[in-house]
């Protein structure tokens, strides 16, 4: 078992929690957790980063909380779930960063929060807490509901417990700590031959742009990119320079797969998994 890391100084809470589920926008499931919190704290305010995770996947989930939170102010309560083991052993986590808290199920969404998962390269399973990070396994039922589903632990834990948080509750006082997080592994890009990397889609945006796994430090401008059978030849700076197919470094600085006006993972029936080939690559 990994030991708790030496703690940082907590940020203060701002009153600000975000939301990121695969429940969507037509079913109640938000607007309870939203009415749970107000309840526990009605001056609480809040921000939608997405409900249209794809169902179960906590990897899309991990990858836009990863890319997102950290353009919130300090202090940001970071509530997410997409938590298909709900019910089961897997252990409600409260994790807290130099400047953020992060609430929800400890299934490997919050794995790769700590900075680029395209630089560090996180493997899958326990990742022990860097230096200023710590983590707490909620277990103090006085601050969740009084009646716990075993299906809703968005409404019935990780929602009054976000609230009671983003209210000025000390960590402490909601859990006990613990050394680690789950994480998931991020794929790693592969050398081919002497000179290519072989990447993957790793995301598809609302466009249908193919995010792929290979940073922009990898790849040439005037790279060969192959994906589904497709060739492009050299990046492109933005969208409008494209006329079809194009490749080019999005805005988290990966390599991109877009048509614009179009759809990249319609175009090619890709998606998460779809190999990307990048020959020569700066390797």
């Amino acid at each position: 078992m990994a030991t708790q890391s030496a703690p940082g100084p907590q940020p203060s809470p701002r009153g600000l929690v975000t939301l990121i589920t695969d429940f969507g926008t037509g079913a109640p499931y938000v607007g309870i957790m939203k009415g749970v919190m107000l309840s526990v704290a009605p001056w609480l305010r809040f921000i939608d980063i997405s409900h249209e995770v794809a169902p179960q996947n906590i990897r899309e989930g991990a990858f836009i909380l990863a890319t997102s939170w950290a353009y919130f102010p300090p202090g940001t309560v970071h509530l997410a779930v997409v938590d298909p083991g709900v019910g089961t052993e897997r252990r409600p986590i409260l994790l807290v960063g130099p400047n953020a808290f992060f609430v929800g199920p400890d299934n490997g969404l919050f794995g790769w929060v700590f900075g680029p998962p395209w630089e560090d390269h996180p493997t899958a399973g326990p990742r022990p807490l860097p230096e200023g990070w710590q983590a707490f396994v909620l277990n103090q039922p006085r601050f969740w509901r009084p009646d716990v589903s075993r299906t809703f632990h968005g409404r019935d834990i990780f929602a009054p417990v976000a609230a009671h948080l983003a209210a000025g509750v000390r960590p402490e006082e909601l859990g006990k700590p613990v050394g680690e997080v789950v994480a998931l592994a991020w794929p790693r890009p592969e050398p081919v031959g002497r000179s290519a990397l072989r990447g993957e889609v790793v995301y598809v945006d609302r466009f249908g742009n193919l995010v792929t796994n290979i940073p922009a430090r990898l790849v040439s401008p005037a790279a060969r990119v192959e994906i589904a059978g497709h060739t492009i030849r050299g990046l492109r700076r933005t969208y409008a320079e494209a006329a079809g197919l194009a490749a080019l470094v999005n805005s988290f600085g990966l390599l991109e797969i877009a048509v614009p006006g179009g759809s990249a993972a319609r175009t090619l029936n890709a998606g998460p998994g779809t190999p990307v080939v990048v020959n020569p690559a700066e390797v």
